[in-house]
């Protein structure tokens, strides 16, 4: 489909509001989809480095005694 000028484009033949809602529904979906990736992975990583950190000095503690 070709348009005659941006407007045109903008309007998408008098479903603008359908087809540009639906855009930032996807989109935003998609952005709060990798923002709480990013997160939960953070959060996973800092829990496996305190557990890891956690067992290193129970092992020593044991060795010591």
């Amino acid at each position: 489909m070709q348009f005659e000028s941006l407007t045109d484009f903008f309007a998408m033949g008098g479903y603008a509001f359908y087809v540009w809602i639906s855009f930032f529904v996807t989109f935003g979906s998609m952005a709060i989809i990798a923002i709480q990736s990013y997160v939960k992975q953070k959060t996973l990583l800092s829990t496996t480095l305190k557990e890891q950190e956690r067992r290193a000095r129970v092992k020593r503690a044991q060795q010591s005694v």
